[in-house]
């Protein structure tokens, strides 16, 4: 049957062969057919009689591959019956076509894939915008409900914009027709046996390269050629430049519209946009661990290596202006030449409806579309910076913390540093540059921070020493970024541009670093606004030489690029290391609590701020226990505190003057003068001083008190604080010493002792006060003659020379007073010369003012002894003070006197009592817990006055854990964002 088949085939070619064969005219006879043929296919010609013919036992083969020569095929005879001639030279002549027909079509395939890698060679130029993909939103997917897709079609490039970038087809089908001709000239046979479909694939193939390596042109043809290459290939590269350029400016103008979408979809609240809310605070999630973190241990010391952008450059480099350019918005104050940054300020830039800056601690927001907003913000800056650095430093290591939001913003998290300076200049404190390294060094250890390293490109490369710390801290480049500034001037200064190109590759430095930028910051104008800024900075990377002489890459220019670059960076850091960072946290949580069990088992852990409100609570029940004291202990403890305050001018100024005059109206007379002037001038005012003194001591014995077991002493340093404070704070209300001094005045004025009790009360009032007088008089002249006899002998101590004089005057002067008991208070010249003489005769020397000091306090005691003598006989004299004295030689005026004086201190006291229950008690509360406010906000006063290993050990374990919450929560929404 595979015999029949075979026939068949080959009578099917012949037929086609012979209809169609253009090179013989007309048809052939059956009788020239294939014997086989005609013995199946033609049974009815009338002429044919089968016959099985006998072949020669060995023939030629012929294929359409073989190689060899056409030649006549000779069968043997055939005894029976008819035998036709048999030729088969068209057969000869396609396998000939056929073959080349192989190698056109091996032509075309090795075009195509010639055609096909040349393409992918320049489609490898044009810039690879996949990696941003991210920055289109999922609100693209239903963008047609709020931009008109059309509008943006027509914005796109058109098919000829695109149609440059493809291989020129034109000259690919010019070389297939020349081909095609050629052999349609010489074969004409060759369309009718490839058939039509071939043809189309032979002039459909791209493969231009592949049929020129078959032209045999001329040599001028080849040189032509090669000319034409090279002008191509420059051609095509500045086209590829434009439409580099074109596609950016697309890019651009989407990422506006999609700005503008984004900010539309934050301020809505609808269904969908919970995932977007929760990318818009996963950044801010991630600044709250930092913030803690800094609180924590604000000296850096804990190391928590969580990634952070830190900015690093030399002074005036350009790194305010990169990240002005970052946050889109002029926030940083600026100067000419001088150093601004004096402190680190953490910037975290996040995703929000509104333009807007606000404080960690402050709940204002800076609107940052609004030139006033924006240089309140500036000057808020400013003075926090001033504010954190102490007396004598010109930088501080305290971290101001703002937050930026705004439609369209790369979320990351940056920290300015101050720039590092070669040489301190006046008015900077001598250890500036030590300090500013040493800062750097602290935020760039940490091994997942990305250093964003800010040099100059305007001044000589050489100059530059944050390279060499960079390096320092990351020698093998893995985390750093390097960003050269002001590229315009550094264009226009350098004589040879590849010094710029060996700065971007690191060629220049030993530093080595993961990614290089070139950046412009503006033409130097601090008033140019960030569009302005923009503008020219693509304007200048449009026209510069460096981009188009292909030294600098597309991505490695312009801020934007930049922003995009650090977030990615920033991002995949964070990934790789939070949950590493949150599991060391949990461990540091498991040994504080630890600690503190095996410490103190039977103690809650109270942080700070909870034991200062605990301490708060008891200062305040102890302020109100004030007002708890009765009225009586008020009174006297008021009466004493005040007579004790006045005795001595009582005495001494009053009493005694007045007890020297030889009768009673003399007396009376100056007494009351005495008193008046007292009364207008320094009583008042002593009373006053006497209630404020007596209400903080009775304030101080409360918060003082031991509370028995419940006392805590780790509160003692707080209240005495809060005590002395409110002290300083509280003054006495100045109404209240003239409402006294007429209640005083008229206290003192009454002379009139109404029953016995009251008179015996005063002579038992002025018999105290004179003893205490007499007492302190003893002891004063026992410290002036020295030991008596006894305390000789019994305690072996001896006078001194000095004691001795005092005591032989003393022994002189009390002969004299024996002598005259009614002695005047004042000695005589004759009786000073006289007691000298005496003393003298006896061998002592003496002065005359040693002799007066000594008779005052002999005198003194003299008079006390005898003053307490007549108030025992006073004792019985009411019944002539009722008479007036009247035919009686007993004169009592003086405890008349020291009655006033105790009428007046009572009164006194029930006013004072009166005024410190009503009013100033309830005003020294008010100033406690104004205290305890301040105190409160004030977090510096809290760790000076709550100190110890208790506090800080429950202070570290609050925040170790507030830390561990707040990471478990941000991995969480980190990986819901996946």
């Amino acid at each position: 049957m595979w015999r029949l088949r075979r026939a068949a085939v080959a009578c099917e070619v012949c037929q086609y062969l012979v209809k169609h064969s253009s090179g013989i005219k007309g048809s052939l006879p059956l009788q020239k057919l294939h014997l086989v043929s005609r013995s199946i296919y033609h049974s009815h010609h009338p002429t044919l009689k089968l016959q099985r013919p006998q072949f020669r036992t060995s023939f030629h083969q012929f294929s359409s591959l073989t190689n060899l020569p056409l030649c006549k095929l000779k069968l043997s005879p055939i005894k029976y019956g008819y035998q036709p001639r048999r030729n088969f030279w068209p057969a000869r002549l396609a396998a000939r076509l056929l073959k080349l027909r192989y190698l056109i079509l091996g032509s075309a395939v090795g075009g195509g894939y010639t055609a096909k890698k040349t393409f992918d060679q320049w489609k490898d130029m044009i810039p690879d915008l996949s990696d941003y993909k991210w920055i289109v939103p999922d609100i693209v997917w239903e963008i047609d409900e709020y931009i008109d897709l059309e509008k943006i079609r027509k914005a796109l490039p058109n098919s000829e914009d695109l149609a440059k970038l493809a291989p020129d087809f034109d000259k690919i089908v010019e070389s297939l027709s020349l081909l095609k001709d050629f052999f349609t000239t010489g074969h004409k046979l060759v369309s009718e046996v490839i058939g039509a479909s071939d043809l189309l694939l032979l002039l459909g193939s791209p493969g231009e390269t592949a049929f020129r390596a078959t032209d045999h042109g001329s040599e001028g043809d080849k040189h032509y050629r090669k000319v034409t290459d090279k002008e191509k290939i420059d051609q095509l590269q500045e086209e590829l430049l434009h439409t580099q350029l074109k596609y950016q400016r697309i890019l651009e103008r989407l990422e506006k519209e999609n700005k503008e979408l984004r900010k539309l979809v934050l301020q809505k609240d609808d269904k969908g946009i919970h995932h977007r809310k929760l990318k818009k605070s996963l950044i801010d999630m991630y600044s709250e661990v930092l913030d803690v973190l800094s609180d924590y241990d604000a000296s850096y010391n804990t190391q928590d290596h969580l990634p952070r952008v830190v900015v690093v450059g030399d002074q005036s480099a350009g790194k305010t202006s990169v990240l002005e350019m970052i946050a889109q918005a002029r926030i940083f104050p600026r100067g000419s030449g001088e150093m601004m940054t004096r402190s680190p300020v953490k910037v975290t830039l996040s995703e929000g409806p509104h333009h807007v800056a606000l404080f960690k601690d402050s709940s204002r927001e800076f609107d940052l579309t609004k030139e006033e907003d924006l240089a309140a913000l500036r000057h808020e800056i400013e003075l926090r910076m001033r504010k954190n650095v102490k007396e004598g430093c010109t930088v501080s290591p305290e971290t101001i913390s703002l937050n930026v939001k705004g439609p369209g913003l790369q979320r990351m998290v940056l920290v300015d540093l101050p720039g590092v300076i070669n040489t301190v200049t006046s008015g900077m404190a001598p250890d500036t540059k030590e300090t500013i390294f040493s800062i750097s060094k602290a935020y760039m250890q940490n091994p997942n921070a990305i250093i964003l390293c800010i040099q100059d490109g305007s001044v000589d490369a050489e100059r530059s020493i944050v390279t060499d710390l960079v390096s320092q801290m990351d020698p093998h480049g893995r985390r750093t970024i390097f960003v050269l500034t002001k590229v315009d001037l550094a264009e226009k200064n350098v004589a040879s541009p590849s010094r710029i190109q060996q700065i971007i590759e690191g060629k220049l430095f030993p530093m080595k670093a993961l990614g290089y930028f070139a950046v412009v910051t503006g033409k130097g104008n601090s008033s140019e606004s960030i569009e302005a800024i923009r503008e020219y900075e693509e304007e200048f990377f449009e026209n510069s030489k460096l981009l188009k002489t292909s030294m600098l890459k597309a991505h490695q220019v312009t801020t934007r690029n930049l922003s995009l670059a650090v977030s990615d960076c920033f991002w995949k850091m964070v990934r790789e290391s939070v949950e590493q960072q949150a599991d060391s946290f949990k461990a540091t949580r498991f040994n504080l609590e630890t600690e503190w069990k095996n410490n103190y088992p039977r103690l809650r852990e109270l942080d700070r701020n909870e034991l200062f409100e605990k301490a708060k609570n008891e200062i305040l029940d102890e302020v109100i226990s004030l007002s708890q004291v009765t009225p009586k202990h008020w009174e006297e403890i008021l009466q004493q505190s005040l007579w004790e305050r006045v005795s001595t001018h009582v005495i001494e100024n009053i009493y005694l003057p007045a007890a020297q005059t030889m009768n009673s109206g003399t007396f009376n007379t100056t007494v009351d003068i005495k008193l008046k002037q007292w009364t207008d001038k320094q009583l008042p005012n002593k009373a006053v001083e006497v209630a404020w003194e007596t209400l903080q001591e009775e304030f101080s014995r409360f918060m003082t008190e031991p509370k028995g077991k419940e006392h805590d002493d780790i509160f003692d340093k707080l209240k005495e604080a809060v005590k002395e404070e409110s002290i300083k704070r509280h003054k006495w209300n100045d109404f209240a010493e003239d409402s006294l001094r007429v209640i005083q005045h008229n206290a003192l004025e009454d002379r009139s002792i109404s029953d016995k009790q009251q008179w015996d009360a005063a002579i038992y009032f002025m018999e105290e006060a004179l003893q205490a007088r007499l007492k302190d008089t003893e002891n004063t002249i026992e410290n002036m003659i020295g030991p008596d006899w006894k305390k000789r002998w019994l305690y072996w101590k001896n006078r001194t020379q000095e004691q001795f004089v005092h005591n032989e005057t003393k022994n002189e002067l009390e002969k004299m007073l024996k002598c005259t008991e009614e002695h005047p208070a004042y000695l005589a010249s004759d009786e000073i010369t006289t007691v000298r003489k005496n003393l003298e005769s006896r061998g002592v020397e003496v002065d005359p003012s040693l002799i007066k000091d000594t008779w005052h306090q002999v005198y003194r005691r003299h008079f006390l002894k005898t003053a307490l003598n007549h108030c025992n006989l006073c004792r019985r004299g009411f019944y002539y003070y009722q008479r007036h004295f009247v035919d009686s030689e007993l004169e009592c005026n003086d405890v008349v006197l020291f009655w006033r004086i105790q009428r007046m201190l009572a009164i006194t006291a029930n006013t004072l009592r009166q005024q410190l229950t009503n009013t100033e008690v309830r005003r020294l509360e008010k100033n406690v817990k104004e205290v305890l406010e301040d105190f409160a906000e004030d977090s510096e006063k809290k760790v000076q006055l709550l100190t110890g290993k208790r506090v800080q050990l429950a202070e570290d374990l609050k925040k170790v854990r507030e830390i561990q919450e707040k990471l478990d929560a941000f991995i969480e929404a980190l990986h819901q964002e996946k």
